[in-house]
């Protein structure tokens, strides 16, 4: 299988960095003018972020329903957010004309997760590149690195840890 790394891998950042998680619910699956854009439109907005190292977008993970990204900074995240040259602002714009008072049509959410430096823990083991690791770059998971406790800077005690 190409691009599985088939050792446990841990993710390296440098710095703080955000997590951004958002997604989109449909509530009424015939009411395909109210969702069908919100989603072309989130999938037009990795795409142009990936054209842009500028942006502070480091990488994503979509799944049905939501999608994981990376950014350097709030900061980053918040002035791509505002930008009316960028896709967000102007799809934002559109939707909430859309929608109107039809709320219940169709379902946005955000969450937003400022991490510090050091303060998180991931493990890869026979992955592609994925998440946290192919936003960032990675290192084998040996040594202190072999358990979640080691990885966020803790002692390990093999009873129930998570590996």
């Amino acid at each position: 299988m190409a691009g599985v790394m088939p050792k446990r891998v841990t993710a390296e950042i440098d710095g703080d960095f955000v997590v951004f998680l958002i997604g989109m619910r449909i509530n009424r699956p015939w009411k395909i003018h109210k969702w069908l854009p919100v989603f072309r439109a989130m999938s037009a907005m990795i795409r142009e972020l990936q054209a842009r190292p500028d942006s502070g977008f480091l990488g994503h993970v979509m799944s049905p329903g939501v999608i994981v990204q990376y950014w350097r900074s709030f900061e980053h995240l918040e002035a791509y957010a505002r930008d009316p040259d960028q896709l967000h602002w102007p799809a934002w714009v559109d939707f909430n004309r859309r929608v109107g008072g039809s709320r219940g049509d169709v379902g946005i959410w955000h969450e937003t997760y400022k991490v510090r430096s050091g303060e998180y823990e991931c493990v890869y083991s026979g992955m592609p590149p994925f998440g946290l690791a192919k936003a960032s770059s990675t290192l084998e998971a040996v040594g202190e690195l072999e358990s979640a406790a080691g990885r966020m800077g803790q002692s390990s005690s093999s009873e129930g840890a998570i590996e």
